[in-house]
């Protein structure tokens, strides 16, 4: 008991910080794009940090001036400065960085599109704040920017991990879990793919809402489980989590958004992205699954009031969600 209490107390202190600082977790975009031999148009987007952008600032090479942009504008979710700049040299090469990152925990991600050569991206995090503008990109790097930035955004999405903790309370089977998790996968891929792609276009509010009303049916459902009747969350698990799968996947579409896709490389960096999702979503169901292997080892089976206990607990976190973003419309 004292072990999934524990697991619980976790989650809740971790969606506290989380909840505190959710704008703070996006990360930072830059795009600095050619329009001319000389001039190249800069696009800044600083994290939101409790109203106010977050304190770090772009510092482009010595041959580009103006050195920084207009203050910047609040689009509701981040903060925005555009601004032109022209280089009296050859840019590729020098180094470009992002001052005051290295005190923060989220990344920055840099697109480069010069007019001659590929399109190239660089990520910056707290332990490389500098980097050398690339004169060429391979396809690889833009893969590994963006499985680490998939990988990242699911274990800092509280409310995707919640539902995966729900989950694995709630079916005890292991090829049930295997399957309803590989169910949840394909669903959220699907539409991951097609909001991505702008085949779907469906408001974010609403999409955010739904997804913790999922987590309240699957704490419901955990304390339903012991009445002895057919539940279709626990017998055909599977189903249940395709359907959510599909609302999930149009929320890590919303952050994919806020990212960005580079335009030439549309292809790996939605695959990467999604396999980053699943990489993380595998490793927090993993590390559950040895937690819960030792305790069974060295202490008493959980108990059903633990369980129960522990089901409250993620049903008065979600619905505290629920409440507050459909306040948010």
């Amino acid at each position: 008991m004292k072990f999934i209490l524990g697991l619980l107390y976790a989650l809740l202190f971790a969606w506290s910080a989380g909840n505190a600082a959710a704008h703070a977790l996006d990360p930072g975009y830059l795009e600095i794009r050619q329009i001319s031999p000389d001039a190249w148009s800069v696009h800044w987007r600083k994290p939101d940090v409790n109203g106010q952008p977050m304190a770090i600032d772009v510092v482009l090479p010595d041959s580009c001036t103006p050195a920084s942009g207009p203050d910047p504008m609040s689009d509701g979710r981040a903060w925005v400065s555009s601004w032109i700049v022209e280089c009296r040299a050859d840019v590729a090469g020098q180094s470009i960085t992002i001052e005051g990152l290295e005190t923060q925990k989220n990344d920055v991600l840099f697109r480069w599109h010069p007019l001659q050569a590929e399109s190239a991206t660089l990520r910056f995090t707290s332990d490389i704040t500098a980097q050398r503008i690339p004169s060429e990109q391979t396809a690889w790097s833009v893969f590994i920017a963006y499985f680490q930035l998939g990988f990242e955004h699911i274990l800092e999405g509280w409310d995707h991990l919640l539902f995966v903790f729900a989950l694995f309370i709630l079916v005890r089977d292991p090829w049930r879990l295997v399957g309803a998790v590989t169910a949840f996968t394909l669903a959220h891929s699907i539409t991951l793919a097609l909001a991505t792609l702008g085949v779907l276009n469906v408001p974010g509010p609403p999409v955010e809402a739904v997804i913790a009303l999922s987590i309240v049916f699957l704490a419901m459902e955990i304390v339903k489980g012991g009445e002895g009747r057919f539940r279709l969350s626990k017998q055909k698990p599977w189903i249940v989590c395709f359907g959510f799968g599909l609302l999930h996947g149009l929320g890590f579409a919303g952050a994919l958004a806020e990212i960005g896709l580079p335009s030439n490389d549309i292809p790996e960096a939605l695959l990467a992205f999604n396999l980053g999702v699943e990489a993380g979503q595998l490793s927090f169901v993993g590390a559950l699954a040895v937690l819960v292997l030792v305790w069974r080892f060295t202490a008493l089976p959980i108990s059903q009031t633990a369980t129960l206990v522990t089901a409250y607990g993620i049903g008065s976190v979600s619905m505290y969600w629920l409440i507050e973003r459909v306040g948010g419309f």
